[in-house]
């Protein structure tokens, strides 16, 4: 069977949205451009050099049935929940938060040497996992691969494999793959991805030409932007005269009915309400 490349099928702006206790994002996925992209049911980008843009926070606030995935690029992340966990994510670092049945938990971005800017992602769980035990996992910089080839292409390995290279993200029902990929200018890089499953990039730094086949050009990307990528067997990506880097992110869709109200993402409207109902009397969680 010939290789197919993935070509880009759609290319989404970010919108400017202000939320938690006030802090500006620029977000993708979850806005009324891209409602959700299945599993991936929002990407938010925080960066900024004014502190009064991120430093009022998200206070302490619930999640039912998805996983919240923050991986910081400068700057620090303060967190805790209400089953103890409580820590710093810094820079390079990632936090995948399972919040399962419930969990209530707190996000504050710091800026280290002035710098402060990060990506959270929510991915969506099938209905056999919504109602699972909460799972917290946080990796520090130290632990997630990078690759450094010897083009130049410098890629950060969170969750799938490059190479001979797995990401210390484990045991997550999409089965994602999760890049943090720099391009030198001229660059070029290609990375298999699981056929069958929605991928996209989120070009953050730069531009490049992505989704570029053996018959054709790709399409253009200046960050920020998105790119949904089409179905096939590897994306293959050209940096120009500048550098370009982006988030390269895939995993297998669910195919399920969505209903949504904030944090909480079930099946159906009647589950919706029984998680209100559990946050009004304070059934919600349980304790550690």
């Amino acid at each position: 069977m010939v290789s197919q490349a993935r070509t880009v099928k759609r290319i989404v702006e970010p919108t400017v949205v202000v939320e938690g206790a006030g802090v500006r994002l620029k977000r993708t996925i979850g806005s009324r451009e891209l409602d959700y992209l299945d599993p991936s049911l929002m990407l938010a980008h925080t960066g900024s050099d004014h502190p009064a843009d991120y430093q009022a926070g998200f206070h302490m606030h619930p999640h039912r049935a998805i996983e919240t995935v923050t991986y910081v690029l400068a700057g620090a992340v303060r967190h805790r929940d209400h089953l103890g966990n409580v820590g710093v994510i810094s820079a390079g670092g990632v936090e995948w938060m399972t919040a399962g049945r419930g969990i209530l938990h707190e996000e504050m971005p710091q800026a280290v040497d002035g710098k402060m800017a990060g990506f959270q992602l929510w991915v969506n769980l099938p209905a056999r996992h919504k109602m699972t035990q909460p799972r917290y996992q946080e990796i520090a910089a130290a632990h997630i691969p990078e690759l450094a080839h010897g083009d130049g292409v410098c890629i950060h390995v969170i969750a799938g494999a490059v190479d001979s290279a797995s990401g210390p993200v484990t045991q997550i029902a999409a089965d994602p793959t999760y890049l943090d990929v720099w391009v030198p200018a001229g660059g070029q890089f290609s990375q298999p991805l699981p056929r069958g499953q929605t991928a996209f990039a989120y070009v953050f730094e730069g531009a490049g030409e992505l989704g570029l086949s053996d018959a054709g050009a790709g399409r253009t990307l200046s960050a920020p932007a998105l790119a949904i990528l089409g179905e096939g067997d590897f994306v293959r990506v050209q940096a120009g005269d500048q550098p370009v880097r982006f988030l390269l992110v895939a995993g297998k869709a669910l195919g399920e009915p969505i209903a949504r109200y904030g944090p909480f993402v079930m099946n159906t409207r009647e589950e919706i309400e029984q998680a209100l109902r559990d946050l009004r009397n304070g059934t919600f969680v349980t304790q550690p």
